[in-house]
C-alpha cells in the first residue's frame, strides 16, 4: 500500500539507546496526519458510489477495476471510511464459520440463539403493527386482537415464506405465536460479515482530484517546526549532554 508514502515526514527526537545526544532525530512519517484526510472527506459525499465487496475481493483488487491501478488501494479504504481493515473488511464465506467457532468455542455454543427477529405484523387495513428486523428477546410480546375495537380486527404476520393470520387472542409472544424468528450465534456472525460488504468508492472521474487535493491536505503549513512541505521537525522532549 502506498498510502504511507503520501504522508509527509517529521523529524522526531531520537528515542534510541545508542543515541549520542539530546540533538539526534530520525525521520518517521506523520500518521496524525490522517486525521485531516478523514476531515476533509466529508466533503466528497456526492462524489462515492455504493459498491459490494465480492468473496474474496481485496482493497487492491478493487483498486485495480475501478483504477486499473492496485497501488491505489488506499483510497478505496480511505473512501469506506475503514480504520482497521482486520476488523471491518469482510471476511470469505468459508472463514466466517472457522471466525465463528473460535470465537464462541464450540459447535454447540455457535448454534446457540443470539437473538430474535421481528416479522412484519399488519391489520387488515394495512397499518404496520410490528415492523420487521427488530431485535429482540425471547420475552418480547405485543398486544393481541381480543380487545381491539372493531371485533373483527385481525393480524398477518408477514415473511419470505408467506402471509400468516394469526389467532385472536390477548398478547402475541415470540415463543407461543412466533413472532419474530431465532437467529443463531453463526447465523449473526454472517449477517454482520455480510453487513460490512457495502462501501462507498470514488467515481473513478474524481480519482486525481481527490489526490491531488490529499496531498495539499497533507503539506505542513509553516510553523515554527517547519523546514519544508513534507517535513517539519517537533521541539526536544528531553535533554542528555553529549
Amino acid at each position: 500500500m502506498s498510502y504511507f508514502n503520501e504522508f509527509p515526514n517529521l523529524l522526531y527526537q531520537s528515542p534510541l539507546s545508542h543515541k549520542n545526544s539530546s540533538g539526534d532525530y530520525i525521520i518517521i512519517k506523520n500518521i496524525f496526519r490522517r486525521t485531516r484526510i478523514q476531515e476533509h472527506l466529508r466533503e466528497y459525499v456526492t462524489l462515492f458510489n455504493k459498491f459490494v465487496i465480492g468473496d474474496g475481493d481485496r482493497p487492491d483488487t478493487i483498486a485495480g477495476a475501478l483504477y486499473n491501478d492496485p497501488g491505489l488501494d488506499y483510497v478505496v479504504v480511505l473512501c469506506a471510511g475503514i480504520t482497521n481493515i482486520n476488523d471491518q473488511w469482510p471476511l470469505q464465506d468459508y472463514q466466517v464459520y472457522d471466525f465463528a467457532l473460535q470465537k464462541y468455542g464450540s459447535e454447540e455454543e455457535m448454534n446457540k440463539i443470539h437473538h430474535y427477529e421481528t416479522f412484519e405484523i399488519r391489520d387488515e387495513q394495512q397499518r404496520q403493527i410490528l415492523p420487521p428486523n427488530l431485535i429482540v428477546d425471547k420475552d418480547f410480546k405485543i398486544d393481541g386482537t381480543n380487545h381491539k375495537y372493531p371485533s373483527s380486527t385481525r393480524y398477518t404476520l408477514r415473511s419470505d415464506s408467506g402471509y400468516r393470520q394469526l389467532d385472536d387472542k390477548d398478547e402475541f409472544t415470540v415463543l407461543t405465536d412466533g413472532i419474530a424468528a431465532a437467529v443463531t450465534n453463526l447465523q449473526h456472525e454472517y449477517m454482520q460479515n455480510e453487513g460490512k460488504r457495502e462501501i462507498d468508492v470514488l467515481k473513478p472521474s474524481y480519482l486525481q482530484i481527490f489526490i491531488n487535493d490529499m496531498r495539499d491536505i497533507l503539506k505542513y503549513d509553516k510553523s515554527s517546526g517547519y523546514i519544508a512541505p513534507d517535513l517539519a521537525k517537533t521541539e526536544g522532549t528531553e535533554v542528555i549532554n553529549p
